[in-house]
């Protein structure tokens, strides 16, 4: 039995409807794995990158876009990044309160660079959102797919152009293989 979130690219925009605005390439019947790799081999392979943040699982989602961004951007395994740490703690460990310290970090960060978007995708993973006391603000379901394209986007934006088609190819072929995990195929 499959575990893929989606069974088709079209239930992953019928669930996030402004993905429409992202992404041109009309949806189809396609398991998501497929429409990837159509999206990956078009005009904007970069609507592959913003798929594959929508149709993973949060969770999943923030772990690829954590190794995307360490790969497109060089950081070193061992990192003292704080806001890349805390979305990978998050992953690893995904109680609350890591949930929160991440949050915390990527609202507190300089939104330029690449990984205090990664912070924001776990921070708004699900849960209250608002770190003012008695305050509730719920995470919408598309608040981590949002920041993680957008993680992964900044920090290609900061690669040559020789070297850009390349990581981006790397991105997909990660998510890829977490896609071809989650339905129980081998990578």
């Amino acid at each position: 039995m499959s575990r893929l979130r989606f069974m088709t690219a079209n239930e992953v925009f019928e669930t996030f409807p402004d993905l429409a605005d992202d992404i041109r390439t009309p949806a189809s019947l396609e398991p998501p794995p497929a429409f990837l790799r159509v999206l990956a081999a078009g005009d904007t392979p970069e609507d592959a990158l913003t798929f594959a943040a929508y149709a993973l699982a949060r969770r999943e989602a923030v772990w690829w876009g954590c190794q995307c961004v360490r790969s497109v951007a060089d950081i070193v395994p061992g990192s003292e990044d704080s806001c890349l740490l805390s979305a990978e703690a998050w992953v690893r460990d995904p109680e609350d309160a890591r949930r929160i310290e991440a949050l915390r970090l990527g609202n507190e960060s300089d939104r330029r660079g690449p990984t205090p978007w990664l912070a924001l995708g776990a921070g708004w993973s699900g849960g209250n959102i608002s770190l003012l006391g008695g305050a509730v603000v719920p995470s919408r379901p598309d608040m981590t797919p949002k920041a993680i394209k957008t993680a992964i986007l900044v920090a290609l934006a900061r690669v040559g152009a020789r070297e850009r088609a390349q990581r981006l190819n790397l991105c997909v072929d990660g998510a890829l293989r977490l896609m071809q995990h989650e339905g129980g195929q081998t990578a």
